[in-house]
């Protein structure tokens, strides 16, 4: 039986990042919970072949094998620090080279980081929309902290700790059901 994977994205653009340090946190509990394997990148891990690509076949071989365990992963926790009210472009462009269906069922979690509250509804007006396009499982409970909920780059809110033992929880019967299922067939 292979191991389980639980692939960590970060849309941040530059280290160190409170947003990779966000998604590193959230993905090491739930591969902890689920008895995964955790695999952590941002976008600047996809190299020089990336920004100019037009299709995955444009992408170097290890980019190409970052965007293989993305797409294979047994659980997502995708996020973006919050620019302009939106996720990163290169975020972005990087789901833009994703087959429309290669994601769909997926269990994802969602998190975002930003400077203040007001770009809280990065959540559900642009991460939630995007991958519910691919027909994505994104958990209910999703993940946003601000500038305030850090101190030296490690998340410190207790609330925000909270929100994120939730969704973890929620992938966690999520993954247990499906595999429950898989037995069983």
């Amino acid at each position: 039986m292979t191991k389980k994977l639980v692939v960590g994205i970060s849309g941040n653009l530059t280290r160190p990042s409170k947003t990779k340090a966000f998604i590193t946190q959230v993905a090491g509990d739930v591969a902890g919970r689920i008895g995964a394997i955790p695999a952590i990148h941002d976008i600047e891990d996809l190299g020089p072949s990336f920004p100019s690509a037009r299709r995955l076949s444009d992408l170097d071989a290890p980019a190409r094998a970052i965007v293989q365990q993305l797409t294979g992963a047994d659980v997502l926790v995708a996020g973006s620090p919050t620019f302009k009210g939106s996720y990163t472009g290169l975020f972005k462009h990087l789901f833009d080279l994703l087959d429309p269906s290669s994601l769909r069922g997926k269990p994802v979690i969602l998190t975002a980081t930003g400077g203040g509250e007001r770009h809280s509804l990065i959540l559900e007006h642009q991460l939630r929309p995007l991958f519910g396009f691919f027909e994505a499982l994104t958990m209910p409970t999703a993940i946003y902290a601000s500038d305030k909920d850090f101190a030296d780059g490690v998340l410190v809110s207790e609330a925000i700790h909270v929100r994120a033992r939730q969704a973890v929880a929620e992938v966690t019967r999520v993954v247990g059901a499906a595999s429950r299922v898989g037995l069983a067939a």
